[in-house]
């Protein structure tokens, strides 16, 4: 049995690495079993996105990197709530923009000046943002950028790449496909990223049906032989829109997203998570002479101009353009990402499991011995974390500026305790068993 190392929390208090206290995480989820369906409202935040029994279900609060979850146990987050906290849990700045709001009122009977505000900072940040329209997540958003390529195109297939949210347009080309009518899951095709021969394809077997290509600019995978510029060249020669989902990358690679930091300037683009610090906004924005035709195309909200998410917003990009915020998420992500691989390649595990993306968002990622995915792997991982005070999650690292760099000592000690448990575990043939409850579950099944 392994010596478990202690975890020093942020007030400098010396936690016990013993299995941690989930009574009331547990007692919750038997109640959301019998009222919400997968015990949460975002599949990648449910239960089974983590070893359940070992882990926590429900979580309290939030100050800064830090989270608590409903037993009180501290962990220094990395999901970030899926990417949408940039500066950090309960940030000054912002939670101070967001009580002076909700005194004035929330929601209004007619416009309200934020949604100038906003919409004059978001073009003033976004390259290829000469309009603005907000939604409430970012599945409103890339919905509405292609209702809008399809109107303006009068054209009705859509090319896509990468993932762009839950509506029916999109997610009837994945496993979780149920509900979406036939008809409507063929009139999107995917391609393959850094493989413009895949799109070419498509506009190929479809010539002059092509409204829109949309597209994650960047993930994992850097883009190779100007694949960017490629897709760009191509959408204009074959008068279709492209659109860029920055529903991630927004924010983070860059203030103005990933077509800042590549150079590359979409018709459309789709901002939403991190703009607003983890209030609930999203926009489309992109060329007056396409945007204008919202004035037709049907995109509308009770809640669009939602004053709080806007005020959140507001101070979320003040507070981005004041200070160092992107060069923070790079520096603290390049040692974190540093860190892990070199620890990995330490212990023989280089070829099981590599810290992968640019440095504002990575991901760690395991693998069996055939190269394949392997959610066992990253179970036993994610397991040894959590009960070392780290919220791992599905092994993303989104870094806000509230990471400190003991923050970043803190995790790589961290890993070097998983990774050795771990190592032990292939070695012996028994990686399965040494989980303490039920391993992680994909969200998307394979066929």
């Amino acid at each position: 049995m392994s010596v478990k190392m202690p975890v020093t929390s942020s007030r400098g208090r010396t936690k016990s690495s013993r299995p941690l206290q989930l009574k009331r995480s547990l007692s919750l989820k038997a109640k959301a079993e019998r009222l919400i369906p997968s015990c949460s409202q975002t599949f990648s935040k449910g239960p089974s996105q983590l070893v359940q029994g070992a882990s926590p279900v429900f979580l309290a609060r939030g100050q800064g990197s830090h989270v608590w979850d409903v037993d009180g146990n501290e962990y220094i987050d990395f999901p970030m709530a899926l990417g949408p906290i940039i500066l950090g849990y309960n940030y000054p700045a912002v939670t101070e923009a967001v009580i002076r709001q909700i005194r004035e009122g929330t929601t209004f009977s007619l416009p309200h000046p934020l949604e100038v505000e906003v919409a004059e900072l978001l073009a003033a940040c976004i390259p290829c943002a000469e309009m603005v329209r907000f939604g409430k997540n970012g599945s409103d958003a890339t919905a509405g950028a292609v209702r809008l390529a399809r109107a303006y195109t009068g054209r009705d297939l859509i090319a896509c790449c990468g993932y762009h949210g839950w509506q029916d347009w999109y997610i009837g080309t994945t496993s979780r496909s149920r509900g979406v009518p036939k008809a409507v899951r063929e009139l999107t095709t995917p391609f393959a990223y850094n493989n413009i021969e895949s799109l070419r394809r498509i506009f190929h077997e479809h010539p002059g049906q092509v409204a829109a290509v949309i597209m994650e600019p960047v993930g994992l995978e850097e883009p190779r032989d100007g694949f960017l510029q490629q897709v760009r060249a191509l959408t204009q020669r074959e008068g279709a829109l492209c659109i860029f989902d920055e529903v991630i990358t927004g924010f983070r690679m860059a203030l103005g997203g990933a077509q800042e930091y590549f150079g590359v300037l979409p018709d459309l683009a789709c901002f939403g998570k991190a703009m607003a610090n983890g209030y609930p906004l999203s926009a489309v924005v992109g060329r007056r002479e396409i945007m204008s035709l919202f004035d037709e195309v049907f995109f509308s909200f009770t809640f669009g101009g939602d004053t709080v998410a806007l005020a959140a917003a507001a101070a979320t990009i003040t507070e981005m353009r004041r200070k160092p915020v992107i060069e923070h998420l790079w520096r603290l992500g390049r040692v974190l990402k540093d860190g892990c691989n070199a620890l990995a390649k330490a212990f023989g595990l280089r070829d099981r499991a590599g810290c992968e993306g640019f440095p504002p968002r990575t991901v760690l990622q395991f693998r069996d011995d055939t190269g394949a995915e392997s959610l066992v792997l990253r179970s036993l991982f994610q397991q040894e974390c959590v009960e070392r005070g780290l919220l791992f999650s599905y092994g993303g690292h989104n870094i806000c500026y509230s990471h400190s760099e003991q923050d970043i000592e803190r995790t790589l000690e961290v890993y070097r305790a998983a990774f050795q448990v771990m190592a032990k575990a292939i070695a012996a043939g028994d990686v399965a068993a040494r989980l303490r409850g039920a391993p992680v579950q994909p969200v998307f099944r394979r066929a």
